[in-house]
């Protein structure tokens, strides 16, 4: 493969990877817009018998963590979004040429995860989360699609560091002989 080939394959991956956090980022805009327009804030629909729709703001974190802090959370929020966006981008765009499957798309998906509740932060000061999720009388925290791109995407980063990453560096080191 020519020079010019290998600049171009490792654009378009890069693009390519752009593109999925971008997917990620339109769903979660689209499906929050969704929820604001149509479902009162506070209520619920019910899907089915684990699932409902609900609306609901955080001004917090991850299971509203500093959700009562006072309004300084919204900033540091969104510089710690930003940073994480940023750094995440730069890790994509070096790893661009070497082809890291699981480790490209959960940055991807991170990131997309990111992007989205930043700019609900930026515009609203908060995060709408609609999707809540019931088992018996027990609910986990409602989440949003860029929750789920986040939690999807470390996912795949831990599996990717458990299993993958760095296994090809360290099989292409020559073994040390026992003989010298």
């Amino acid at each position: 493969m020519t020079t010019t080939q290998n600049i171009g394959l490792a654009i378009g991956r890069f693009t390519a990877w752009m593109v999925v956090a971008a997917v990620i980022v339109i769903a979660d805009q689209a499906t929050k817009w969704a929820i604001i327009e149509w479902v009162p804030l506070y209520d619920r629909v019910p899907i089915n018998d684990f699932v409902n729709l609900t609306h609901q703001k955080n001004t917090g974190a991850a299971f509203s963590f500093l959700a009562d802090a006072g309004g300084w959370q919204r900033w540091f929020f969104v510089v710690l979004a930003s940073i994480v966006s940023v750094v995440i981008a730069v890790w994509i765009w070096r790893i661009r040429k070497e082809g890291q499957l699981l480790l490209s798309i959960g940055l991807s998906l991170v990131l997309g995860g990111a992007v989205g509740n930043l700019i609900d932060r930026v515009r609203l000061g908060y995060v709408t989360d609609f999707i809540q999720v019931w088992f018996g009388s027990w609910a986990f925290p409602s989440f949003n699609v860029a929750d789920a791109g986040i939690s999807v995407g470390a996912a795949f980063l831990i599996i990717d560091a458990l299993f993958f990453s760095g296994r090809e560096a360290a099989s292409a080191k020559p073994s040390v002989d026992a003989e010298g």
